[in-house]
C-alpha cells in the first residue's frame, strides 16, 4: 500500500501535521466503514470521522462527521443555506471526490467543495480522517484539518 495520496500531499504542500494509520480495509463488513476502522485500529469510533458527500440544493459539500453517528439532512440543509439537502449516490461522490467509497478524503479533492465539520468533532485533540485510499487514516489535530480545509461547522449529526 502506497503511504502517499492525493490527500497527504495536499496535507504536505500547507505543512499540515498528520500521523498515517494503515488497517486491513474489509470492503464486506457489516459495521459501517469508518466503524470497521475504528474496530480495526482500537479508536473509539466518535474519533474516527467519515467523509461523505452530499448536495444541498444543487452545490456539492462535503461533510465529516463522527463514524457512530448519523447526518442529518434537514440539519445540514439548514447550516449550508439551502432548503434541501441529500446524498450523493455512489458514481456522483466517487466523480466528484476524485476517490473510491471507502476511501474518501476530505483533502485533496481535484474539484474541491465546501467541508462541513460536525462541530462536537473537534473538541477531540485529535481525530482520524481517511486518507484517501481504502485502509489508510491519518491522524490530525481537528483545528488543522478545519484550517487546511478552509471549513465550517455545525450540529449536523446525531
Amino acid at each position: 500500500m502506497s503511504m502517499a495520496t492525493r490527500a497527504t500531499r495536499a496535507l504536505d504542500a500547507v505543512g499540515v501535521a498528520y500521523r498515517l494509520h494503515p488497517y486491513d480495509y474489509d470492503a464486506d463488513a457489516v459495521a459501517g466503514k469508518g466503524m470497521q476502522a475504528a474496530l480495526a485500529l482500537g479508536i473509539a469510533p466518535d474519533r474516527v470521522l467519515k467523509t461523505l458527500m452530499t448536495w444541498v440544493d444543487a452545490r456539492a459539500l462535503c461533510v465529516v462527521i463522527p463514524s457512530d453517528r448519523q447526518l442529518q439532512l434537514k440539519a445540514l440543509a439548514a447550516a449550508g443555506d439551502g432548503k434541501a439537502a441529500r446524498m450523493m449516490n455512489v458514481a456522483e461522490a466517487e466523480r466528484r471526490s476524485g476517490y473510491k467509497v471507502g476511501g474518501v478524503s476530505p483533502f485533496g479533492q481535484p474539484r474541491p467543495v465546501p467541508v462541513w465539520f460536525e462541530s462536537d468533532a473537534l473538541a477531540a485533540a485529535s481525530v482520524w480522517i481517511n486518507a484517501g485510499q481504502r485502509g489508510l487514516l491519518l491522524e490530525i489535530d481537528p483545528a488543522d484539518a478545519m484550517r487546511a480545509l478552509q471549513a465550517s461547522s455545525a450540529a449536523i449529526s446525531r
